[in-house]
């Protein structure tokens, strides 16, 4: 049963509002753009054409992504879209950009952005994360060859990797989703340097806003505030009913997929999911505070993402002309791939864990990781005034924690 879309009816009372939704903007999404009809889209998207393979493959049609209002009917979650503007082949990890790839970068952008940290003049930092910060917890990411999550999907008996994360397709078989969900619902894993890197960020008082791809939650468990974290495709720790909308108790539904089972809505009796957004599905309304954060960043961070799930990839084109970008990466992806570079961007490509390592080592703030890793690991608190860490004891620890302390 396919998910009912609302009338685009230019003749209606209330004005159309557009929507926005998540797309891949690889190159093989783009051989599924679907053409027009002949008869007209519909004002916001391009109409699908089916695939051979199977016309469930619809859902992974390219959208153009026309406005950035979320539609009243879907409990304000703005909508994903793709636009094919790279070209670029996918790249995640290790993956391999071929003639594309530019050289691994030296020291000296680190070297840049760490003296501009230093120097005071970067106040509101801005960090764009994907699945390559999570690889060191043990996490794949998606897309690279061999290990990554699309490369070992076969198991799941789907007709394309991205289908397993498409809103149609799951409502024709949720079990696919269900059983790959078992594996990556949080819990099973613990955050790493990067992650505790970011949380410094935020102790040092300079981090506007995280906005990540993960849906693992370890930005969450390393203790990175809600108010500083944008989870733009959603997360486990709600869920919901598919058709309707109607929440359902997240334990609740955690418990029934554990068992191998189907959650189903008591309102509707659709499928129950968490709250991951699928390919076709709404933006969470937390999203769209890039509109505000964006032009306020005086540096922006891009780490461990292929930059090829649209809207998400051109958020990093939205900062002001001249603010400093600094991609960590394996590979060089979306506007870093240009020769030259534009003025303020920089390079490193390698090992993430180890190149933010290196960074921090830059900015002397190497130990101020260590302490947070430690103290989480042995579950004591941890406290920052005027950037300098203290170490609780373990009763402090649990005290702050009940009041809600860092």
């Amino acid at each position: 049963m396919s998910k009912p879309r609302p009338r685009w009816d230019q003749q209606a009372s209330q004005p159309v509002v557009t929507r926005v939704t998540r797309s891949s903007s690889t190159k093989a999404s783009e051989t599924q753009l679907l053409q027009p009809q002949a008869s007209g889209p519909s004002p916001d998207r391009v109409q699908p054409r089916k695939q051979t393979d199977s016309v469930l493959a619809q859902g992974l049609s390219q959208m153009t992504m026309s406005g950035q209002e979320a539609h009243p009917a879907r409990k304000g979650r703005p909508f994903k879209t793709s636009s094919s503007n790279s070209g670029s082949p996918p790249a995640q990890g290790g993956v391999s950009l071929g003639s594309k790839q530019r050289p691994r970068g030296s020291r000296e952008g680190l070297a840049s952005v760490a003296r501009l940290v230093k120097l005071g003049r970067c106040k509101n930092v801005v960090v764009v994360a994907g699945a390559g910060i999570s690889t060191p917890s043990g996490i794949p990411d998606f897309r690279t060859p061999g290990t990554g999550l699309y490369s070992n999907l076969k198991k799941y008996s789907i007709p394309y990797p991205e289908a397993i994360f498409n809103i149609d397709y799951f409502s024709e078989d949720p079990r696919p989703f269900f059983s790959l969900a078992k594996e990556l619902y949080p819990g099973f894993h613990r955050p790493n340097y990067i992650h505790y890197f970011i949380r410094v960020l935020h102790h040092k008082g300079i981090l506007l806003r995280m906005y990540t791809q993960n849906i693992d939650g370890l930005e969450t468990v390393c203790g990175i505030p809600d108010d500083k974290l944008v989870e733009a495709h959603g997360s486990f720790a709600t869920a919901s009913c598919h058709l309707c909308y109607t929440p359902f108790p997240a334990e609740d539904a955690k418990s029934t997929i554990m068992s191998d089972q189907v959650p189903i809505c008591t309102f509707c009796a659709g499928t129950v999911k968490p709250d991951v957004v699928f390919f076709g599905e709404d933006l969470p309304q937390k999203y769209f505070q890039h509109a505000a954060d964006f032009p306020k960043a005086d540096l922006l961070i891009v780490m461990g993402t292929s930059l090829q799930i649209e809207p998400f990839a051109s958020l990093v084109n939205t900062v002001r002309p001249g603010v400093p970008r600094l991609l960590l990466n394996r590979d060089a992806v979306g506007p870093f791939l240009k020769t030259p570079l534009r003025r303020g961007d920089h390079v490193q490509l390698g090992d993430l864990a180890d190149t933010v390592r290196t960074l921090a080592d830059m900015l002397g703030w190497h130990s101020d990781v260590a302490r947070l890793m430690r103290a989480q690991e042995d579950g004591v608190g941890c406290q920052c005034h005027d950037g300098e860490f203290s170490v609780r004891g373990p009763e402090e620890g649990q005290r702050a924690g009940e009041e809600g302390g860092p």
